[in-house]
């Protein structure tokens, strides 16, 4: 993974030959998942040029991936990391579902984890010297020494549904946007992500199809996939999903959910429109399925901006967030909030998983949240990220690129004007860690858009090389 050095070139001295040398990188990327099934490795030419070997040295140690079965050679097309099952062709608005898993989204919980968020321009989440390690030990400690009772939470099972301070606490916070929910509508998750599991198996069926942003977010692509969902994508826009194309999928194939984030979306970071989110809960009813409403980045968002869950009032949707995006990623704490009989459902699952949350985290969330401490925490976030979106968009402008959607959030959406699945491996070469476009795509098609962190895009030397990338790139034409 991402070091502060690039990968060492190919060794002419060794006694390992050039082509066997070359073969035994690619074979690591594609064990390791950083190549993805499907994935078009570079031309025999450019390959060459880029690690200064002969053609025949590169055709040789392709020959040797395509002898271990981990390359498949198509015909006028390349060379392709071997996929497991065959991948379709975008899906057109009347046909199938997407039911393949579109990426291995392992390839990206693996860079998220082991990353140097100082060479990871794709990095999902927020760099570790961003946030509050002070108050995060402060609330630890006064957990821990509020007296007895509070002291034993370190040495029993949680409560089932949750901590119940934090609950009251989720609540208020839930208030401030505009969502009236009771703490007995609210249950505490693993995080997010574990919420999003147990309303997968809460409120799915194997078979069952399911509305999904285009682009979104390939965890959840992949996650639904390996349940057995049919995946329906669904544009997104700067106001939020493409309602014609939802209106026809819906009609055609009946779904059951619409997985979204409708508040600084991930890649795009839009969000959705109060006239938008009207209508979608209008054909919601009309359609009778359910909106699950991932609201990750909430912390990051002013309090005022639409939600589904707060205009529907928890009828035909279902809440969810976390505290990994804005907190640490380390206490994994999220949580759902529905109506009383879905939560009922979601509480005996959720004992059956992971029998309950652990406590102590959570009982210090509630102390961040009572104290005001978190949101003031949020508040220098997003300061220095308004300052780190300038300086991101400028460096990204000097080397060629262009935001194809207004910055706000996390994220930022970039053209570079290159297939940025081929850039991403030369980037790799270079130790730098992109999240090329095709990852957010149900479909996984080829893309020029890339998605970067604007907190951790910031090193004007991963610029100058995507520049340069793209000088050499024009240089061949």
């Amino acid at each position: 993974m991402p070091t502060n050095t690039s990968t060492p070139a190919l060794s002419r001295e060794a006694s390992t030959p050039l082509a066997k040398q070359l073969a035994a990188r690619y074979a690591e990327r594609i064990q390791q998942r950083l190549l993805l099934p499907g994935q078009r490795l570079p031309s025999v030419r450019e390959c060459a040029r880029h690690h200064n070997v002969s053609p025949y040295t590169v055709v040789a140690a392709y020959d040797q991936l395509l002898a271990q079965g981990l390359l498949e050679a198509r015909k006028q097309r390349g060379f392709f990391v071997r996929e497991s099952m065959p991948t379709p062709a975008r899906t057109p608005i009347n046909a199938a579902p997407v039911r393949h898993t579109p990426v291995d989204a392992s390839a990206l919980i693996r860079g998220m984890f082991q990353a140097d968020a100082k060479r990871a321009p794709g990095l999902g989440t927020l760099p570790a010297e961003w946030l509050d390690l002070p108050m995060i030990h402060t609330a630890m400690r006064k957990v821990l020494s509020e007296g007895d009772a509070s002291a034993q939470l370190a040495l029993h099972y949680g409560e089932p549904a949750g901590d119940a301070r934090l609950r009251v606490a989720l609540a208020q916070r839930l208030s401030d946007i505009g969502l009236n929910a009771a703490p007995e509508q609210i249950v505490t998750t693993v995080g997010a992500t574990h919420a999003l599991d147990l309303l997968t198996r809460s409120l799915l069926q194997p078979g069952d199809a399911v509305l999904v942003d285009d682009p979104g977010w390939a965890i959840e692509f992949a996650r639904l996939s390996q349940a057995g969902m049919r995946l329906l994508p669904v544009p997104r826009g700067a106001d939020g999903p493409d309602l014609a194309v939802m209106a026809q999928l819906v009609a055609q194939h009946a779904p059951k959910l619409y997985v979204t984030v409708s508040v600084l979306h991930n890649p795009t970071g839009n969000s959705l429109s109060l006239a938008n989110a009207y209508q979608l809960l209008r054909m919601a009813e009309q359609g009778n399925f359910l909106i699950v409403e991932d609201d990750t980045y909430a912390f990051l968002a002013p309090t005022h901006m639409p939600r589904l869950s707060a205009l529907d009032g928890l009828r035909r949707t279902v809440y969810v967030s976390g505290f990994s995006k804005i907190l640490t990623p380390a206490w994994r704490v999220g949580y759902v909030a529905a109506n009383s009989e879905r939560i009922a459902r979601l509480t005996e699952l959720k004992l059956i998983s992971t029998l309950t949350t652990s406590p102590v985290p959570e009982r210090a969330v509630a102390h961040c949240l009572e104290k005001g401490l978190l949101r003031r925490h949020a508040e220098r976030v997003m300061s220095h990220l308004d300052a780190a979106r300038q300086r991101s968009l400028r460096l990204a402008v000097s080397a060629g690129c262009q935001a194809v959607t207004p910055a706000a959030g996390l994220f930022g959406w970039i053209d570079t004007g290159m297939d940025t699945e081929r850039l991403a491996q030369r980037m790799m070469d270079q130790n730098w860690l992109i999240a090329p476009g095709a990852l957010f795509s149900p479909t996984r098609r080829a893309s020029t858009l890339m998605r970067i962190n604007f907190a951790t895009s910031q090193d004007a030397q991963f610029w100058k090389l995507l520049a340069q990338f793209r000088r050499d790139k024009s240089g061949r034409h």
